[in-house]
């Protein structure tokens, strides 16, 4: 005959020495002597506990404590249907955790409200290889492990970003997108910043201002061209395809025998715009470095944005300063509202005026 088993009780079955393992319900279901079911309900707090009595609740806690065992985070996040992750996906070669990024102050904005919120971070570092878009039709799917997603960067796969928001997949990106429909975006208003810059130079009695930009049709580019030209027309001043210089390579097209013609036509002022290579601005300073001009002494600069850290400036240049921690942190709310199934936007975030060192009157004209 079978020696009737002899329950366990509370306390007197020590976790086994140098485990390594978590303690998991069924082991506290075996020390109380009760059913995993019942663990699971004392443990959550379930209030089904009309049918547990005290002491059985009494009899699982004291259970846990012995065993140390701790409630599983990721468990408790499937149950709820939820992680509380959150993932940022960036469109560059290499992910921008270096500090002179010009992305990283997003993600600074982004880790801030994320956890004031109680949402962890996942980053999403595929891009390193290579971009997203190289990675083949699946490239963006991994990011279904979050519960919605960030992404930033200039140039974004539309099909692959179009198929997330088709399917409903929580999405949001830092900066204007609205190419693609039912993609929820946060951007700053470049169009009112640029016109705020051309207003400057127009007040300081400049009447030929050139853009120089890259040949891309990115919204954040599109938006610089379209408040400079606004700003040219407010001011009476010339906004013929002549005030705006494309190029897909900047630096091979931006001599500085380019920048001399340039002012012996009359313009003074040059604007450059701002992106995450600097292509641009680069292209711009070392012209004017080339040609042995000064601002603003021979001619007046703007940049609608901010310099790259890397490029060593005498003077601040005039211009405009992009919110980056404040759009990562409104890209992190608007996020938040999807997940919670929330309807939600977020209005421009203004960018802020810039006076800066490299803008003045206009040289007076030879006499």
């Amino acid at each position: 005959m079978d020696e009737p088993r002899k329950r366990s009780r509370p306390g007197r079955a020590p976790a086994p020495a140098g485990r390594t393992s978590r303690p998991r319900q069924a082991e506290v279901a075996r020390l109380a002597g009760v059913s995993q079911a019942t663990v699971s309900l004392v443990l959550a707090g379930k209030k089904q506990g009309a049918a547990i009595s005290d002491e059985t609740r009494r009899k699982v806690l004291e259970a846990a404590r012995a065993l140390g065992y701790v409630p599983d985070p990721a468990a408790r996040r499937l149950a709820a249907a939820r992680n509380d992750l959150l993932g940022v996906f960036s469109f560059t070669a290499t992910f921008p955790t270096d500090v002179q990024h010009s992305y990283y102050p997003f993600l600074v904005g982004v880790e801030q409200e994320a956890a004031a919120r109680g949402y962890d971070l996942v980053l999403f570092t595929g891009s390193s290889s290579g971009g997203a878009g190289a990675a083949g039709p699946d490239a963006l799917g991994r990011v279904r492990l979050a519960d919605g997603c960030l992404f930033l960067g200039r140039h974004a796969p539309a099909a692959e970003l179009g198929r997330l928001v088709g399917d409903g997949f929580p999405a949001v990106h830092i900066g204007r997108r609205d190419e693609l429909e039912g993609l929820a975006w946060v951007g700053a208003d470049y169009v009112s910043a640029a016109a705020d810059v051309v207003a400057h130079l127009a007040g300081l009695g400049h009447r030929r201002i050139v853009l120089v930009r890259e040949d891309d049709e990115a919204p954040a580019s599109t938006d610089r061209e379209s408040g400079f030209l606004a700003g040219l027309g407010r001011a009476g001043l010339d906004a013929g395809e002549s005030a705006v210089f494309r190029s897909a390579d900047p630096a091979a097209d931006l001599t500085a025998a380019r920048l001399r013609d340039w002012i012996a036509d009359g313009v003074t002022a040059f604007v450059a715009e701002e992106t995450d290579t600097g292509s641009a601005w680069r292209a711009l300073h070392g012209a004017v470095r080339e040609a042995g001009y000064e601002a603003p002494r021979d001619l007046s600069l703007a940049l609608l944005g901010s310099p790259p850290p890397d490029l060593p400036a005498a003077h601040v240049p005039t211009g405009f300063d992009v919110p980056r921690p404040e759009l990562g942190a409104a890209a992190v709310r608007l996020l938040a509202a999807l997940v919670a199934g929330e309807k939600a936007g977020e209005p421009l975030v203004p960018c802020t005026f810039r006076p800066g060192e490299t803008s003045g009157p206009p040289p007076a004209a030879p006499s």
